[in-house]
């Protein structure tokens, strides 16, 4: 037990002062290129594990290579117009979409931003059997982790703060909660909303899987409640973040019927690791094996004036040649065609009904793929 409040103290001071760390060997100036828009618009989702010592180890060093690849990208026209981060905590972290090159970024909820949401009894009995040596009921330590990175002007941008009750275990003291970002694409009538989020955690909680479900259910209703009323649906909309959901049914379950009957009005909605193996879309291995964790994932739906279409998926963050990783999640770009719905009847309609064409079979669920031959444990 003695044993077991030490590395938590010790994770709690670490989270507290992780922010305030110097940064490790910053990019000096940033590329400023020029970005065109050729109605393709490419989103990566990348959970970087910006955490701080002793939670994480050479975290600085990995941040900046992170950092230091984006703008490598950008140097060959290259890099994803807009970045969706979760897990940046640290400083390093948060340097990632400034030393990278692009023109508009913001933050998710800072550890300050209180929900005003009221929690039922059955909310009030959850959070009253917390336990402190797991994170419960001390507060907020550092905010959400989220960012939006993006090439395009931001013209709106909305937050939310999960409740304090709706969280359990070690993700209680970070402030989670849902970032929107109302992206301005050059030429296009109507921006398009993009939302990131980080939702609890199942065996890194460090509680068990009936107390984790709750929070995350919680997590799913306010980020519901949130989609609905921050997004204007004459908007196309992307949801990207990482979802935890893995292979615990009750999760995926959950998740997917508010995705499909909620999010949406009519319903319209698909992700894009399964459109991929729907229309019969190449996926590497890196991939592959990102689809079959199911944490990270990308939804997306049309707008009244604007529709979406899935081109392509490619990893810039993924194995490199020793099976190692800069962090520990697959980082993945979706390639989108921008289509104007009025156009429908044209040879861009026409492009978009050939696609769907090609497969009648829709996948509920993610189905499992061989995993690579190394190991190693994601949050």
């Amino acid at each position: 037990m003695r044993k077991m409040k030490s590395t938590f103290l010790g994770l709690v001071i670490a989270m507290s002062v992780g922010a305030s760390l110097p940064r490790a060997n910053p990019v000096a100036q940033p590329l400023h290129l020029s970005v065109d828009f050729d109605g393709q618009l490419s989103v990566m989702t990348y959970n970087v594990h910006g955490v701080p010592w002793p939670v994480g180890w050479g975290r600085p060093a990995q941040l900046t290579q992170i950092a230091e690849t984006l703008r490598d990208l950008r140097s060959r026209g290259r890099n994803p117009h807009v970045v969706v981060l979760q897990e940046a905590f640290t400083e390093d972290a948060q340097a990632i979409g400034r030393e990278a090159g692009y023109r508009y970024i913001v933050d998710g909820p800072s550890a300050e931003l209180v929900s005003s949401e009221r929690p039922t009894a059955a909310d009030r009995l959850f959070a009253s059997s917390g336990s402190w040596i797991k994170g419960e009921g001390l507060g907020k330590f550092v905010g959400s982790g989220l960012q939006i990175l993006s090439d395009f002007p931001i013209v709106g941008v909305r937050r939310m703060a999960y409740p304090t009750y709706a969280c359990a275990g070690y993700d209680c003291l970070a402030n989670k909660g849902a970032l929107l970002a109302s992206l301005a694409l050059p030429g296009e009538a109507e921006p398009i909303d993009i939302v990131t989020t980080h939702l609890n955690s199942r065996r890194s909680s460090g509680v068990a899987d009936a107390r984790s479900i709750y929070a995350y259910r919680l997590q799913v209703k306010f980020l519901t409640d949130f989609i609905r009323r921050a997004h204007d649906p004459q908007r196309a909309l992307l949801v990207a973040g990482d979802f935890n959901v893995g292979r615990a049914t009750p999760r995926r379950t959950d998740l997917l019927a508010s995705v499909r009957t909620q999010w949406v009005q009519d319903g319209d909605i698909d992700d894009a690791y399964g459109e991929a193996v729907r229309i019969g879309l190449p996926l590497s291995s890196d991939a592959r094996f990102s689809r079959s964790r199911a944490r990270d994932w990308q939804f997306y739906t049309r707008g009244k004036s604007t529709d979406l279409e899935l081109d392509g998926i490619d990893v810039p963050f993924g194995h490199d040649k020793y099976g190692g990783m800069l962090s520990d999640h697959v980082g993945y770009t979706a390639t989108y065609r921008i289509f104007s719905r009025s156009r429908s009847a044209s040879l861009n309609g026409a492009y978009i009904l050939e696609r769907r064409r090609k497969t009648s079979v829709r996948p509920d669920d993610i189905k499992s793929v061989p995993k690579p031959a190394h190991r190693y444990v994601g949050h």
